[in-house]
C-alpha cells in the first residue's frame, strides 16, 4: 500500500484589514476545484483548548498583558494546534491552510513588542521541532488603509486596539522576513481591488500545486 505524501502547509499573514479571511476562503475554493484535501484552520486556535486560549489572547481588558505572557500563551495554543491539528492533517496528506503562524509571533510579539527573535526561535524550535510552512502568502497594505476597514466591523479586539506605530512595526517585521525567506514567501498587494487580489492569489495557487506534484 502506497502511502499519501506529505500534505502542503500553507499559511497566510498580513496585519489588520488585508483581507485574510475574504482571501482564505477563495484559496480554499480554488483548492477544492483541485480536487486537493484540505483544511482550514487558525491561530491562536484550531482546537477547542486552543480557542479557549485565543479568548483570552483577544479579550480587551483592565489589567496590562505583560510581553511574555502574550507571547507564552501564543505557543501554549501552538503546541496543541499542532499536536491535534496540523501533524495529523499533513501526515494523511491533507493540505493545511492556516490563518497566522509563527511569522505572525516574530511580526507582532517581536516586532510589535519588542521580544527578541532569539526568544521567539527558541520557542518556535522547541515546539515545532522541524515544522515550518512550505509556503507563506503575505497579504500586505498599508496601516492606514487596513485599519480603515477593520474600523468598519464593529468592536475591536485587544490586539486590534493598539496604536498605529504598533502596526507599522509589525507590517516592516513581515517585509523583512520576506525578503529574508523568498524561498516560501509570497507577497500579494492587499491594497488592490479584489478581483486583482485574486488574480495574483491564482497564480501562486498554481506554483504551489505544481511544487507539490514534482
Amino acid at each position: 500500500m502506497v502511502e499519501n505524501p506529505r500534505g502542503q502547509f500553507v499559511t497566510i499573514e498580513g496585519c489588520e484589514g488585508v483581507g485574510k479571511s475574504t482571501n482564505i476562503a477563495f484559496i480554499a475554493e480554488s483548492l477544492k476545484k483541485a480536487d486537493i484535501p484540505y483544511i482550514l484552520t487558525r491561530e491562536p486556535g484550531g482546537t477547542p483548548l486552543a480557542e479557549d486560549i485565543r479568548n483570552l489572547f483577544l479579550s480587551p481588558r483592565s489589567e496590562r498583558v505583560a510581553e511574555n505572557t502574550e507571547l507564552l500563551l501564543v505557543f501554549a495554543a501552538r503546541a496543541q494546534h499542532i499536536a491535534e491539528v496540523i501533524e495529523p492533517a499533513l501526515a494523511a496528506g491533507t493540505w493545511v491552510v492556516c490563518d497566522r503562524f509563527t511569522d505572525a509571533t516574530f511580526a507582532y510579539q517581536g516586532g510589535g513588542r519588542g521580544i527578541s527573535a532569539a526568544k521567539i526561535a527558541s520557542l518556535e524550535q522547541w515546539v515545532q521541532d522541524d515544522l515550518r510552512p512550505d509556503f507563506t502568502l503575505l497579504l500586505d497594505a498599508p496601516i492606514a488603509i487596513g485599519m480603515d476597514r477593520v474600523s468598519k466591523r464593529g468592536e475591536l479586539d485587544r490586539m486590534e486596539r493598539e496604536h498605529q506605530q504598533f502596526f507599522e512595526n509589525v507590517r516592516n517585521s513581515y517585509l523583512e522576513m520576506a525578503a529574508q525567506h523568498g524561498d516560501r514567501y509570497r507577497v500579494i498587494d492587499a491594497s488592490q481591488n479584489l478581483c486583482d487580489v485574486q488574480k495574483a492569489l491564482s497564480a501562486i495557487i498554481s506554483e504551489m500545486l505544481s511544487h507539490a506534484n514534482r
